[in-house]
């Protein structure tokens, strides 16, 4: 059984996409539709912008969304199963038939700024945190007192990512190095993603989801908050709203796709991030990327 898997936010790079315009008349056409739905030219930013301009989380999140969503399209395979990696949850529903292209874009672009004033609104970080079992992580988060901090990324083996306030992320990295952590790396983000203090873009998300049409997907997706399989468009929404404060469980998610027939994962979108983490989820998993 094919998996299509998506890649979120951190994945853009200069040029991203340009490849796929020039050699391919539905990206051609996909491209001109996002940028009427955006109302601005994002094909452009996205070919000719620097990477500061694409870091910009109203550029980055529908960028990384439209690649992915271009990039399943000319995979020219029906996948079995899906999952994206926190927006790429967005690009995965497209993929299996559960949003257009259009909808799922004005929820993406939706979704960015909600977070953005979110972040603007508390300022927070993120950091990896690298070589600790999961259950350390998460003792170290709860034992801070007074602050926000939580394990927000479970990415792999090893390698989970926490989210909250910059002083309560501050203090937990250095209980996390006290307890043997080989690295806690500051992320280059705009605040706190899922966390509890994404709640006002949650609660703006959830109206705009609410009132959007979804489709009955023709295979499942494994959603982030539960990692496992949905079909049910109520159960989809529910945990799609829960998504943005709510950790992402993508280890989990891959070995639940493992255990349910996934032979091979093809990653669409920019860059092989997923690939890596599947590789360390389980060294045996067929991995793969759409040739264009």
């Amino acid at each position: 059984m094919k998996a299509y898997i998506f890649p979120g936010q951190g994945s853009q790079f200069p040029g991203m996409g340009k490849d796929l315009y020039e050699k391919s008349a539905v990206a051609k056409e996909l491209f001109e539709k996002a940028n009427e739905v955006l109302g601005f030219d994002i094909a452009d930013t996205m070919f000719n912008g620097t990477a500061e301009d694409l870091k910009q989380t109203k550029v980055t999140q529908p960028a990384i969304f439209i690649h992915s969503v271009i990039m399943a399209k000319m995979a020219g395979i029906e996948p079995d199963m899906v999952a994206g990696h926190s927006l790429g949850e967005f690009s995965a529903l497209v993929a299996n038939g559960t949003l257009s292209f259009e909808d799922g874009l004005k929820l993406v672009y939706k979704r960015a700024l909600a977070m953005q004033d979110a972040c603007e609104t508390n300022p927070s970080a993120m950091a990896a945190v690298l070589g600790l079992e999961d259950e350390a992580v998460e003792a170290a988060c709860s034992g801070v007192e007074g602050e926000i901090v939580v394990a927000a990324n479970y990415n792999c083996p090893g390698q989970l990512v926490i989210s909250g306030s910059n002083e309560g992320v501050a203090r937990a990295g250095e209980v996390l190095k006290e307890m043997g952590a080989k690295r806690v790396l500051p992320l280059p983000v705009g605040g706190a993603f899922h966390s509890p203090l994404m709640e006002p873009a949650r609660e703006e998300l959830e109206k705009a989801i609410r009132e959007t049409e979804f489709a009955t997907p023709a295979c499942p997706v494994y959603q982030n908050v539960n990692a496992s399989p949905a079909s049910d468009v109520d159960t989809i929404k529910k945990n799609l709203i829960a998504q943005l404060t709510a950790p992402v469980r993508w280890t989990q998610s891959v070995e639940r796709m493992l255990a349910d027939g996934a032979a091979e994962f093809i990653e669409c979108g920019p860059g092989k991030v997923l690939q890596g983490l599947v590789k360390k989820i389980d060294k045996n998993a067929g991995v793969g990327s759409v040739e264009i």
